[in-house]
């Protein structure tokens, strides 16, 4: 109750507070990644006791949702007993710990969901998030999912860790590239890649949008050829270009790991390699020469 109504509140004073309604993200750890996915999967529920005033009739659904090595489920072998005991108290059946186990709750209209775990964690076993994740696919939830080998349970953001500590990056790339953290609107491409004349056999193009919080865009280039949709391509406007290819693609090239990248420093956004992308898109054709 408190966590929708919080999300309500949000939502309900976004416009006086400078926010946008669409772009209202829940995060939670442990116990708090259940209450998050709570957030995710029971938010048209209005437990009895609930107020009914104006702002309980706005939305409790989060656009994104974060569980960090989360308690999901509360029944079979991976349940969490203590956490099961905790919420629902000593007295209660299994269809009340059924209807909190949150992989089993997860519909279509669950928002999108990216988790973090350890393999290490033995407080709260990662069959948790993985069951949430897979439950997820099942139903065509856009999720994504990062299971790290070491770090016990609790480990937070692990800032100091030189491991650990790049889990909230991929987080953030993720918000990024979802348009949560600016949305911005895109536009589908299609070309052709090629070095000295030639398609390259296979690599990527990168678009790089002015605004470093706006989505960048990847297509993988096969025999020369790529493609993007408009929900994945490129941000409208100036974006900077940066092409990897193989390095068998270029006689006698040598490459530590048989790639090579072609890209022109532009901290400025003026030269060669920056292509501005008009609403619509279009054909974009690169050619690397002499790299």
């Amino acid at each position: 109750m408190d966590v929708q109504r919080a999300l309500r509140w949000v939502r309900a004073k976004s416009a006086e507070h400078g926010r946008d309604p669409a772009r209202i993200g829940i995060i939670g750890f442990s116990a708090g990644g259940h209450l998050t996915s709570m957030a995710a999967t029971l938010f048209d529920e209005k437990p009895p006791g609930m107020t009914a005033d104006e702002i309980d009739q706005v939305s409790a659904r989060p656009d994104v949702a974060v569980p960090v090595y989360p308690v999901i489920s509360m029944v079979g072998d991976k349940a969490h007993q203590g956490s099961r005991k905790n919420l629902l108290g000593p007295e209660h059946t299994e269809e009340q710990a059924r209807q909190v186990s949150t992989d089993l709750r997860v519909t279509a209209d669950t928002p999108p969901v990216f988790l973090f775990q350890t393999d290490q964690d033995t407080v709260v076993p990662a069959e948790n998030a993985v069951a949430f994740y897979l439950a997820c696919r099942r139903h065509g939830v856009p999720s994504e999912m990062h299971i790290y080998e070491p770090g016990p349970h609790g480990v937070g953001l692990s800032l100091g860790d030189p491991v650990l500590g790049t889990w909230p990056g991929h987080l953030r790339d993720w918000l990024r590239n979802r348009g949560f953290l600016r949305p911005a609107p895109r536009a589908a491409v299609r070309g052709k890649v090629t070095v000295n004349g030639a398609p390259v056999s296979w690599g990527f193009i990168v678009f790089r949008p002015r605004d470093s919080s706006a989505p960048v865009a990847t297509a993988r280039v096969m025999k020369g050829s790529f493609k993007l949709d408009a929900a994945s391509g490129p941000v409208i406007g100036d974006n900077h270009i940066t092409v990897s290819f193989s390095a068998a693609d270029i006689a006698g090239a040598k490459s530590a790991d048989g790639t090579l990248t072609v890209t022109k420093p532009a901290p400025d956004f003026q030269g060669d390699w920056v292509l501005p992308i008009a609403d619509g898109g279009g054909e974009i054709q690169i050619d690397v020469k002499n790299p």
